[in-house]
């Protein structure tokens, strides 16, 4: 049996594949070494029903964000191999997983746009090209974190429109010193800024959400995209609950930019798992 693991800061979708090619699947908590030890990751991994197969899985492929540099894809290995001790171990970042469940063997530009935002210029086997994700505080252009980061500050500064401002107030109770004890007091401020992304899409009929998103589209697109070499003449794909879900406004804003947008995905899961049953 072979185990798959997309796994990003809010949560990991699993894919467990037995020797009769019979797929079963699960939803669990996000992991990012940048912000967690193994053992804190470990003691996630206790929880999760997947527990109950440690002694069936074989082989582990795990894609993960912040899973670039060899230390962390340690500390993830070092996780998993506390809790399935037999199973041979494959760490890999979100960026492959994005690639391969995109672009499969043929070459593009792959972007994940979830939680955070990352991009990588794929040649249909290996990634030769990928652009700085210095995270929530200095980068994440187009992902959640900097959407809603932009969405309190304007709330703070009061430059959101009144009658926005208003729902706001009514529905999340809202106030300057709760943003600020969850930014930089409680843990995961990325996710905290990134769950106003849903009162936004809700209220993407309002000129001020739908512009939130359309410029922080192109904010991505001017750190990243347009920094690839020919990048107009290829193909760019996307995965996330970001890009998925507001794939129109994403459209509009490439189309604007001359980018070119094949395929946007919810998540890589469903494509990894054709990749990888492929090899059994």
């Amino acid at each position: 049996m072979i185990l798959i693991a997309d796994s990003g800061a809010s949560k990991t979708d699993w894919r467990a594949i037995n020797k009769n090619g019979e797929i079963s699947q699960h939803r669990g908590i996000g992991f990012n070494p940048n912000y967690q030890t193994a053992e804190e990751m470990a003691n996630e991994l206790q929880e999760d029903y997947l527990l109950n197969l440690r002694d069936q899985i074989d082989t582990i492929y795990y894609y993960g964000a912040g899973c670039t540099s060899q230390k962390n894809r340690l500390q993830v290995t070092n996780a998993l191999r506390s809790i399935y001790k037999k199973a041979e171990i494959n760490v890999d970042h979100d960026l492959m997983a994005a690639a391969r469940a995109t672009c499969g063997n043929q070459p593009g530009i792959a972007c994940i746009l979830g939680t955070g935002s990352n991009s990588c210029d794929y040649d249909g086997e290996f990634i030769i090209n990928k652009r700085p994700a210095p995270g929530y505080i200095l980068g994440d252009e187009g992902g959640g974190a900097y959407i809603g980061r932009k969405f309190l500050q304007d709330f703070i500064h009061e430059e959101m429109p009144k009658k926005l401002r208003e729902k706001v107030l009514q529905k999340f109770q809202l106030d300057n010193q709760t943003i600020i004890e969850n930014v930089y007091q409680r843990p995961f401020p990325g996710r905290y800024m990134a769950s106003f992304c849903r009162f936004i899409s809700d209220h993407i009929a309002d000129p001020y959400c739908y512009m939130l998103y359309y410029n922080s589209f192109q904010d991505f697109f001017k750190k990243t995209v347009m920094k690839y070499d020919d990048y107009k003449n290829k193909q760019v794909s996307f995965v996330g609950s970001i890009a998925f879900y507001n794939s129109d406004i994403l459209r509009n804003a490439a189309y604007d930019a001359d980018i070119h947008v094949n395929l946007i995905l919810e998540g890589p899961i469903a494509g990894l798992t054709l990749y990888h049953k492929e090899l059994l």
